[in-house]
């Protein structure tokens, strides 16, 4: 295997782990509007992926700067020619971010009803976009003998680009419902369990149809195998979801964005770039990548750090692994709000008040109920 293809190979896994962490980020927000019923429950949406969405969003900065270093003929015909896209891709991010910050500035429904319209904006944006520009770079794009591209914006508006689009927008929400239903507890985990069963009714159909026509136009024979498989993950999320088991929910959407990566990474290679123009201006692994010097250098400062924000980020996930209640946040469970998983309805705490004077037997021991 060459650095060359070395790096091909990393970028691919980078972009599957940005669609795998950022994609609930995405959901989540797509779905505010939907599940998020007053703004104790959004506040809870949004809570659920505040300590990890910034850092998920590192690997969508590392995967621009690796195809920078790596392949800078790919970035530089790329990032013009999706200029304008990219462009509403970086404001929707820029704004998101804005928005989980100031939302809360101002105690008035009106001023977060604008904020929380921007998220929602902020996710569907980038969600749509993503699948429009993978499609396309898979389906090729009009280069002429310099590499630069002479399309414009509506060029990458094609039926292929925007079912690829649609199939991203709808994956990103059925992974951000599950995500809430796995994060959550009570009435907002029992309605995000039912929306992504909801989703996955659109989810499958759209995303074979996808799959379908990618591997019909531009398959390989290797890349007919993870399309297969991403197809069976997807299906068995569907079956986890449906019956409550949204740890395995959460696996088979992961795996399914993981595997249709790849298999658009398959179908792309040896080409970055395909020319719809004339193929041999096309870019490709071997006329598109750095100098060996250049990938050596990037190959020794990805194994030794590589490891070390993996390990970081494994571990913001552990520390923020408990499930979320509206006490979390100092608001009181809603007294009709569905009891947690795995609890009766009669272990629910009585609607009386406790005794003003328990006895010391009674007192809880120190610590227990609150939070760190």
């Amino acid at each position: 295997m060459t650095l060359a293809t070395f790096w091909f190979i990393l970028i691919a896994i980078l972009w599957s782990g940005y669609f795998i962490l950022e994609g609930f980020d995405f959901g989540v927000g797509i779905l505010l509007p939907v599940l998020g019923r007053d703004n104790a429950d959004r506040r809870l949406m949004i809570n659920a992926i505040g300590p990890v969405w910034d850092g998920n969003e590192v690997w969508l900065l590392t995967a621009g700067g690796a195809t920078f270093a790596a392949f800078p003929l790919w970035y530089a015909s790329m990032f013009s020619g999706f200029y304008l896209a990219l462009l509403i891709i970086l404001v929707a991010l820029i704004v998101r971010g804005v928005c989980f910050e100031f939302r809360g500035k101002v105690d008035s429904p009106r001023w977060r009803a604008r904020w929380d319209l921007a998220i929602v904006l902020g996710s569907v944006l980038p969600a749509l976009l993503w699948g429009v520009a993978f499609a396309n770079i898979v389906r090729g794009v009009p280069l002429n003998a310099q590499h630069v591209y002479t399309g414009n914006l509506l060029t990458l508006l094609n039926w292929y680009g925007l079912l690829g689009g649609l199939t991203t927008l709808v994956l990103f929400a059925l992974h951000g419902a599950i995500f809430l239903a796995l994060r959550t507890t009570g009435d907002l985990r029992a309605r995000a369990r039912n929306w992504a069963v909801r989703l996955a009714a659109v989810a499958v159909p759209v995303a074979a149809a996808f799959l379908v026509a990618t591997q019909a136009a531009h398959g390989k024979p290797g890349a007919d195998v993870t399309a297969g498989l991403a197809a069976v993950a997807l299906l068995g999320a569907t079956w986890a979801v449906m019956r409550g088991r949204e740890g395995w929910a959460f696996t088979g959407t992961a795996v399914t964005l993981a595997l249709s990566v790849a298999t658009l990474f398959a179908d792309l290679w040896p080409n970055v770039l395909p020319s719809a123009t004339a193929a041999a201006y096309s870019l490709t692994v071997t006329n598109a990548s750095s100098s060996h010097y250049t990938l050596t250098v990037m190959s020794w400062v990805a194994v030794i750090f590589t490891p070390v924000v993996l390990a970081y980020q494994a571990w913001t996930y552990w520390v923020f692994r408990k499930r979320l209640t509206r006490a979390d946040i100092g608001e009181p469970e809603q007294s009709g709000a569905s009891p947690a998983a795995g609890q009766p309805p009669s272990a629910q705490p009585p609607s009386a008040p406790p005794p003003s004077a328990p006895p010391p037997s009674a007192q809880p021991p120190a610590g227990v109920g609150g939070r760190a």
